[in-house]
């Protein structure tokens, strides 16, 4: 009786192998891409906030505009890049206060005592084994700034 168990059986091994292989490839993947791929997002969420208020502290402590803008944009760069995103990618912006950063276009701080206004710091996101091209995937923090009203000079 052991003989024809041992004989029926032999059909079947190396099949949970097999199986386990095929749902390894199936779930486990596409599971590993997809936490990834969130990561690579929430990186840059903290990417463009952390940008956003290191470029607000540099300019709001400046002594003129054109040193602050500088200032600023190096302050961001060096953000990004702590948090292991790509700093080519990097935009800074200023709106006046009370808008938000999507019509910060064309509006420059003059850096006069009591102003207040937002730095935009933008980061294009990547996602990890897409092409290139695909970047529009944007993170933009924002940070207001008052830069102090009562400043020697």
């Amino acid at each position: 009786m052991t003989w024809l168990r041992s004989r029926l059986g032999d059909g079947e091994r190396g099949s949970a192998l097999v199986e386990f292989v095929f749902i390894a490839l199936v779930v486990f993947v596409p599971l590993i891409y997809i936490v990834a791929g969130f990561s690579a997002v929430q990186r840059g969420v903290f990417a463009s906030t952390a940008a956003a208020r290191e470029a607000g502290r540099a300019i709001a402590t400046a002594p003129d505009p054109a040193t602050g803008r500088d200032r600023a944009l190096r302050a961001a760069q060096l953000a990004v890049e702590d948090q292991s995103v790509d700093a080519t990618d990097v935009r800074v912006a200023y709106a006046a206060a009370g808008a938000d950063c999507a019509t910060a276009a064309g509006y420059s701080p003059t850096l006069t005592p009591g102003e207040e206004f937002s730095v935009c710091v933008t980061v294009t996101v990547r996602i990890p084994f897409l092409p290139e091209f695909i970047d529009a995937n944007t993170a933009t923090g924002q940070f207001v700034v008052e830069r102090d009203r009562y400043v020697d000079g």
